[in-house]
């Protein structure tokens, strides 16, 4: 029988089998996952490691959308714009099974509205090119009402709608990682890097690294390390430099997570200026509505940042102002936060709309390359950045980056034909194997909580084939139930963590042990009346 090639062991024992790697990348997010399949793409021997799991921060926590970003145009950064457009097109592509065209309303109640945003996002429309996914038009009153029947009529002159992307955002980290072995890299989870190794020159040798399971320690050379860690490559960085000047300024962004009552239908609800100057969303998703987000500069970076109560109050008071049905907070089924790693202004501002949004790269005197701000949309963009500044100072060979039209791990040509098990869609190409999987036992169809659509034999599968190693990295990132729902996730919790023991060879105590830190964790997505 062949090899799994995601099994743990497999992957530990290909850390002692090269001698020294092309490429090290500290970091599982979004940008780490982008700058290691570059790499991975040229043909170097890419290794990739992160602390916790794939998309644990900030990468799964983002209001689901692959967008150019409407704000950015307003604030006239229209190359951003541009890049993030042609980059949205390439992902739909790429990624088929996660990625889809969304709908979005701007509802107008005034008299200039209309021809504004009509203006604006026929810009926008030109600016995606052959990319686009459809023109924006002017809809009128009753239209719009048809689109969202809960919105407030009262004032209502019509609205802009205009077309943009949705994703899974962790399923896509996830799916990057097993692209990143499947094309011959290494990728990591649950593997911290804890020092930087240099030679006697002082120049950036390699990187010690730590498996939590095990409590080995790795020493791993590399010619070119990337320090992709989102908002802790300052953490990095001073490991390298402990007087190092800090290059993010993470400001903290509070979604609420909704049931669909508050936004019937199939279109987004878009508010482009809110009491204090800022863009909310209200997004269908997955069957619920994710309600977000604030934008709050944070003085630290923190793995489980937490909501504070004016953010919380400042969300449901903005939806009420435009909501026929207003939600209150006993509606609300999870609460997450996400930090964005901004990449801070020279001049010391606080204010977040004055943060670039674009990516940096920098190279400190030892060689270690750090690449920061940026979004989900560009990540892919920002990985071919990052190793095209590698090749340069690490005088690798050069390659051209083959990532423009790689196909994602689980992307279909074609799609399948009508499944007996609909949630299962996002797995794309490897949806056939699940469903052989439920065949085989069918107790695996069973669903994990009578609220929502997430099957038992999704739990067997993330162990086997999708990195998954405790039960918040199957309840939080594989499926989405703490995103969806905290207290589905806790009710489901007992079952995940006997599937996975069963999985991964672990006893009752560990499965104990697993279920209480999640609570813990999951604790923090209620939110209390």
């Amino acid at each position: 029988m062949e090899a799994n090639p995601y099994h743990r062991e497999t992957l530990l024992q290909q850390l002692n089998a090269v001698p020294i790697w092309d490429l090290i990348v500290i970091g599982g997010g979004a940008t780490g996952l982008g700058v290691a399949l570059d790499g991975i793409s040229r043909g170097y021997k890419t290794l990739l490691l992160e602390q916790v799991d794939f998309a644990k921060g900030t990468s799964s926590r983002s209001t689901k959308l692959v967008h150019g970003g409407v704000r950015y145009l307003a604030q006239g950064d229209v190359g951003l714009v541009r890049e993030a457009l042609y980059e949205r097109g390439l992902l739909l592509k790429n990624a088929p099974h996660l990625c889809h065209s969304q709908s979005f309303i701007i509802p107008n109640y005034n008299w200039w509205g209309g021809p504004f945003y009509t203006l604006g996002l026929k810009l926008y429309d030109l600016l995606a090119g052959r990319l686009s996914l459809g023109p924006s038009e002017h809809l009128s009153k009753a239209e719009t009402l048809r689109h969202l029947p809960n919105l407030r009529p009262a004032g209502l002159r019509g609205c802009v709608r205009y077309f943009d992307g949705q994703f899974d955002d962790a399923r896509l980290a996830v799916n990057l990682a097993q692209t990143c072995i499947d094309h011959g890299g290494t990728a990591l989870n649950h593997c911290a890097v804890r020092s930087l190794l240099k030679d006697a020159a002082g120049r950036l040798s390699g990187v010690r690294a730590t498996d939590h399971e095990t409590d080995l320690s790795y020493e791993l050379r590399a010619k070119a390390i990337v320090n992709a860690t989102g908002i802790f490559v300052d953490e990095v960085r001073q490991l390298d430099e402990p007087s190092a000047r800090p290059l993010v300024q993470p400001s903290q962004g509070v979604h609420l997570v909704l049931p669909e009552v508050f936004l019937p239908g199939t279109a987004a609800l878009m508010i482009p200026s809110t009491e204090d100057g800022r863009v909310l969303f209200a997004v269908p998703w997955m069957g619920r509505v994710v309600l977000g987000t604030t934008d709050t500069p944070v003085p630290t970076a923190a793995l489980e940042p937490q909501a504070q109560p004016e953010e919380i109050d400042f969300l449901l008071r903005t939806a009420a102002r435009y909501l026929t049905r207003a939600p209150t907070r006993a509606d609300v089924l999870s609460i997450f936060v996400g930090l964005r790693p901004l990449a801070a202004s020279a001049n010391g501002s606080t204010k977040t709309k004055e943060i670039s949004r674009s990516h940096k790269i920098v190279a400190s005197a030892s060689g270690l390359i750090t690449i920061t701000g940026g979004k989900w949309t560009t990540y892919r963009r920002m990985g071919q950045d990052a190793v095209d500044q590698a090749i340069a100072l690490a005088q690798l060979p050069p390659a051209r980056s083959q990532t423009t039209h790689m196909p994602i791990y689980g992307a279909e040509a074609t799609p399948s034909p009508a499944s007996p098990y609909p949630p299962l869609a996002h797995y794309g190409s490897a949806r056939v194997a699940l469903e052989q999987l439920i065949a085989e036992r069918p107790a695996l169809g069973d669903k994990l909580d009578d609220t929502l659509d997430f099957l038992q034999a999704e739990v067997v599968w993330a162990a086997r084939h999708e990195l998954a190693r405790t039960v918040e990295d199957v309840l939080a990132r594989r499926v989405r139930v703490l995103i969806l729902d905290a207290a589905a996730a806790m009710r489901a919790a007992p079952t995940v963590a006997a599937l996975l023991a069963q999985e991964l060879g672990f006893d009752e105590a560990w499965q104990a042990r697993q279920v209480a830190a999640f609570e813990v964790v999951a604790c923090q997505y209620l939110l209390t009346a």
